[in-house]
């Protein structure tokens, strides 16, 4: 019976592209939009992966990683004296305006890390040495930012060209110089701007007029103690909260500055709302589309399902054979919808924008979803087979 009910459906190779179609559309559609949200979110919390700390310590009223409320400087050495800190280095982030040798503005993410550990300092260095932040006025520029900062020009087509900025350049903070020692490769962040490295001293002399600017604390537990166990320590000695590195959004863990970033702005901004909207219109036309084919496909054969039930065929039998069918189809719709979706993917992720972040869970979930289409196409498959008389096929 199954064979039948697979060449039943491979023989209507009209209706079954029709059917593929809209499953593998309404499957493109969820799987698509879906990694793009995620790709999003993840830049919410870029600070947590570019900048590498086994814990961070922040003021009490800090909800997410790009809303640094300014601590004191004296509050590094209350970390320092608690026990369990191996090491306590300070950390410096804002948003300030950087003046182009054109005489552009641009808005730019300023960090400042310590000039003796270096710790949060970027993993990648295309060109320069980290070491070379310790000379007077420098700083590292990211990739991306080298680029957007560039002097624009005009080339030998007679178009205009963008020279990025390379290792010698400068241009000014606060009208303070700023000289490139090194480029860096990191991940961008959401609020677009480029990531400006220099040291946490010279932060303050880039950043004129600010009382504080202690923005956050990165420490490390010494050997034997656990992050969770050293932001405990820390938050019972100092009053300040303590959280942990972990950048796994779908973890639960209450310590994870990242996961709070992440749900702070699923909760305070509309950007699930949008993307939520685009899934659920893929969810929507894919049961539209499939359904409609699908009850279209069993009216057409309709005598031979009155036939097989003539012979004895009760509707368990009948169903199964119309699940068998659904499913077969939802696994094609799904496979050429998540294949076309991860291929715009590779060419978004080249290309650099929007990000494309396609979670293991994103393709279960549509996998689930798409067979959900396909069981409800067959549902109302066997509704209308249900209501046949088995004679009608002897009637002519």
């Amino acid at each position: 019976m199954y064979r039948l009910a697979l060449n039943m459906l491979f023989g209507d190779r009209a209706k079954l592209a029709m059917l593929l179609c809209g499953l593998a559309f309404s499957a493109l559609l969820m799987a698509q939009q879906s990694s793009v949200f995620f790709g999003i979110m993840s830049w919410t919390y870029t600070p947590m992966v570019n900048i590498r700390a086994q814990v961070w310590v922040s003021d009490p009223m800090v909800e997410q990683v790009n809303d640094a409320k300014p601590l004191r400087d004296t509050d590094l050495g209350r970390v320092r004296s608690v026990d369990g800190v191996a090491w306590a280095a300070p950390l410096h982030t804002s948003f300030v305006q950087a003046r182009m040798q054109d005489g552009n503005f641009k808005l730019i993410t300023l960090v400042g890390i310590d000039a003796d550990t270096f710790a949060g300092a970027p993993a990648v260095l295309t060109q320069g040495r980290i070491e070379d932040l310790r000379l007077p006025d420098t700083v590292i520029v990211d990739e991306w930012g080298a680029a957007l900062m560039g002097r624009m020009g005009v080339g030998p087509d007679g178009k205009p060209k963008n020279t990025p900025l390379k290792v010698g350049d400068t241009f000014e903070i606060n009208d303070i110089q700023a000289r490139i020692v090194g480029i860096c490769k990191v991940r961008r962040a959401f609020t677009g701007g480029p990531f400006v490295y220099t040291t946490y001293d010279r932060a303050k002399g880039y950043t004129l007029g600010a009382r504080r600017t202690l923005s956050f604390m990165l420490v490390e537990p010494q050997k034997g103690v656990t992050p969770a166990e050293l932001c405990d320590r820390i938050e019972r000695d100092t009053g300040l909260k303590a959280w942990t590195s972990d950048t796994v959004i779908w973890s639960w863990g209450e310590r994870s500055l990242a996961r709070n970033t992440f749900w702070w702005f699923w909760t305070n901004t509309g950007i699930p709302f949008s993307f939520g909207t685009a899934v659920l219109l893929g969810l929507f036309v894919g049961i539209a589309i499939s359904g409609q084919t699908f009850y279209s496909f069993v009216l057409e054969n309709l005598k031979y399902f009155a036939a097989i039930k003539a012979m004895g065929a009760g509707m368990g039998v009948i169903a199964r054979m119309l699940f068998v069918q659904a499913f077969t189809a939802g696994l094609i719709g799904f496979g050429l919808g998540a294949g076309m979706a991860q291929a715009i993917g590779r060419v978004m992720i080249e290309k650099g924008m929007p990000p494309f972040v396609m979670f293991p869970q994103i393709l279960w979930a549509t996998f689930a979803l798409v067979l959900g289409i396909s069981f409800v196409s067959a549902v109302i498959g066997i509704i209308k087979v249900s209501r046949v008389d088995a004679a009608s096929v002897f009637r002519g």
